[in-house]
């Protein structure tokens, strides 16, 4: 597994995502300052990648084979709040039509 995208999710000031692809983590190291190193993924491919973690930004998590996301806290929090409050999809149980 490699990774292929560094993707960094904000909120602007209107409160509306922005996110940030980068194609490289040299790309991602000049912007932010690294305060350590990911290897406590629940993924074992993804923890063996021992990816920086990032001052004020949580992650690295897993989306995709290939994407490594980060956000920030406040994103981090709207999209959690989003998961947990969505709507569960509801499947009808039953035999096949005949």
């Amino acid at each position: 597994m490699a990774i292929e995208i560094y993707r960094v999710v904000t909120l602007d000031d209107n409160g509306s995502l922005c996110i940030r692809d980068f194609s490289s983590l040299e790309e991602l190291c000049s912007l932010y300052v690294q305060n350590g190193i990911n290897d406590c993924s629940i993924d074992k491919k993804f923890q063996r990648l021992r990816l920086p973690m990032f001052k004020g930004l949580i992650g690295p998590l897993q989306e995709g084979p290939t994407i490594a996301r980060y956000e920030s806290p406040k994103a981090f929090e709207m999209l959690t709040l989003d998961w947990v409050t969505a709507e569960p999809v509801r499947h009808r149980r039953g035999r096949g039509r005949k």
